[in-house]
């Protein structure tokens, strides 16, 4: 499953973030604002148009995420 299919505040666990090119800046910076494998992530909010943006927030941080953004990342619902 997708971080940008989750419905608003289901919890999940990051598996990967998608590189869509080899050296892809956007997949790297996700990496490095903390968007990996094993940190717990949730849907809080969708933008009104088009829901984008999305605010997504890993422990107390939260981030506005394109779709196409969040589309790179991978998850499972957690149990």
């Amino acid at each position: 499953m997708r971080l940008c299919d989750l419905t608003p505040f289901t919890p999940a666990v990051i598996e990967y973030v998608e590189d869509v090119l080899e050296q892809d800046p956007i997949a790297k910076r996700l990496r490095e604002l903390g968007f990996v494998h094993g940190e717990a992530v949730s849907l809080v909010a969708r933008g009104p148009v088009g829901a984008d943006p999305l605010m997504i927030q890993i422990g107390f941080t939260r981030f506005a995420l394109r779709r196409a953004e969040a589309h790179r990342v991978h998850v499972n619902p957690a149990s």
